[in-house]
């Protein structure tokens, strides 16, 4: 993929950038490695200055910024305006809570014959993140936020299709105060990651996206014993029981499948629904995906923007064809527009098959799956019945449901009566292909942080020291 800007609303290309040339990416990893040593010397106190200053400066130019999210990558303006109010709110949590959550931890000095003992989290230096382009401003910052508070330098690369929220996300901290270098943006392929994260100054990686790239980067960092946080693809369930309110749960089933013009991992993509509720939901549904408007995403009146790729559509396009070719019916959408942009309806298709790609695949489209299941039994077998375990939502009013779908949910995240999505507060992160490590809270500022033990004694070796000497 080229390093450029192409509206999706209109396919047209706005902005091309040539790659940073190797040398130029050395001398970039090189300010990186230097600005970590002048953070390291900085205080708590000091940092969380320059992360508000962050914050004043997102809050000051939101329109702005927002807009050109939605050029790069089609989202609606109003979802936009939101993700950089959500941003500048990370800034301000991990600004005001940093020094609890980095402060020593004191340990049993006794039970370990020291004077005194604790355990102290200090960065570990440039941090490589790889970023994907559904939600360009967040998903950096919940890397950045809280990397750069706890010291360490971040070097971002990018969706090469939002070169220009990079370039700004490079500057915002820049102009915050953070020293030259503390977060660089490098326009690069990626092709060019490997020898970015073999770089011995590189310390670490983090990466948003696919499954491919999930195993790409971990092959990389395991060979170079470098440490990962990856946070993959999603096929989020969204299961409803007959206690349920029904048209509560139809309409945040809408904006869950269908946020970010459904392209995003926390997504509720595959609806689980009880046999008893199951007509009495999928015509709520079906009628809330319907009622939706697709168009321009300036347009304060658009729900659903574009995708933010023609590749992207063809492939959400490809999974609804392969599910009607053998057997599955649409409730509602499926055909793709006439006219520029790469536009898909919010669509809902039932009488699913595990034959079918949209059974087990993640679709990243306003495209719900509705699944019938006679049980909570068959409901969690089918919530459970596929590779990833990211997000997932249960919708129930009986108390005893709702402590086992806590229990026996496989994922990162168990939302009940709610819809999934992510918080500063609280950390983010899957299990099984949907990656390992978290974001966010205070577990995901320590990832990035060497978990040092201190150990302090009198100064004379205590008895039989010899014999646990590790």
């Amino acid at each position: 993929m080229p390093i450029a800007t192409t509206n999706p609303a209109t396919g047209q290309v706005l902005k091309t950038y040539d790659p940073m040339s190797d040398e130029q990416v050395d001398a970039a990893i090189g300010r990186a490695d230097l600005a970590f040593r002048q953070l390291h010397g900085t205080t708590i106190a000091q940092r969380a200055q320059w992360l508000t200053a962050a914050a004043d400066l997102l809050e000051a130019e939101r329109d702005e910024t927002a807009r050109l999210m939605t050029t790069e990558m089609g989202k609606t303006y109003a979802a936009a305006r939101a993700e950089v109010t959500k941003c500048a709110t990370a800034c301000r949590f991990y600004a005001g809570h940093a020094e609890r959550m980095l402060a020593d931890e004191p340990a049993d000095a006794g039970a370990v014959g020291a004077k005194r003992a604790f355990v102290r989290y200090q960065p570990i230096g440039p941090v490589l993140a790889v970023m994907p382009w559904n939600f360009p401003l967040w998903q950096v910052m919940r890397f950045a936020a809280p990397a750069l508070m706890a010291g360490n330098a971040g070097l971002l690369k990018h969706a090469s299709n939002v070169p220009q929220v990079a370039l700004y996300l490079e500057d915002l901290f820049r102009r915050a105060g953070f020293p030259e270098g503390a977060f660089t943006t490098l326009l690069v392929g990626s092709d060019a990651v490997d020898r970015i994260l073999s770089d011995p100054r590189v310390r670490a990686a983090t990466l948003t996206g696919s499954e491919g790239a999930g195993r790409s980067i971990a092959k990389i960092a395991g060979r170079e014993l470098k440490k990962t946080v990856l946070e993959l693809g999603g096929s989020d369930p969204f299961v409803v029981m007959p206690s349920a309110d029904l048209d509560r749960a139809a309409e945040v089933a809408t904006t869950a499948r269908c946020q970010n013009n459904g392209q995003s991992c926390i997504a509720a993509k595959r609806f689980i629904i009880h046999s008893d509720v199951f007509d009495a939901f999928a015509e709520r549904f079906a009628a809330r995906m319907s009622a939706l408007t697709v168009g321009d995403p300036m347009d304060d009146g658009t729900d659903v923007g574009p995708l933010a790729t023609d590749r992207g559509r063809a492939e959400v396009y490809g999974q609804v064809q392969n599910a009607v070719d053998n057997g599955a019916t649409i409730l509602c959408g499926g055909e793709l527009p006439a006219g520029d942009g790469w536009f898909y309806p919010p669509t809902v298709v039932t009488d699913l098959r595990p034959e079918m790609r949209m059974w087990s695949e993640e679709v990243f489209g306003p495209v719900a799956g509705l699944f019938r299941a006679s049980s909570y039994e068959e409901a969690i077998e089918i919530a459970n019945g596929t590779k990833f375990g990211l997000g997932s939502n249960a919708w129930t009013t009986d108390p005893a449901e709702q402590e086992r779908f806590a229990a026996d949910l496989d994922a990162g995240s168990v939302f009940i009566n709610g819809m999934t999505t992510s918080y500063p507060d609280l950390p983010f992160g899957g299990v099984k292909n949907s990656g390992y490590g978290r974001e966010l809270s205070a577990v995901g500022m320590r990832e990035f942080c060497n978990t040092k033990t201190v150990w302090l004694g009198e100064g004379a070796p205590s008895a039989g020291a010899g014999a646990h000497a590790e």
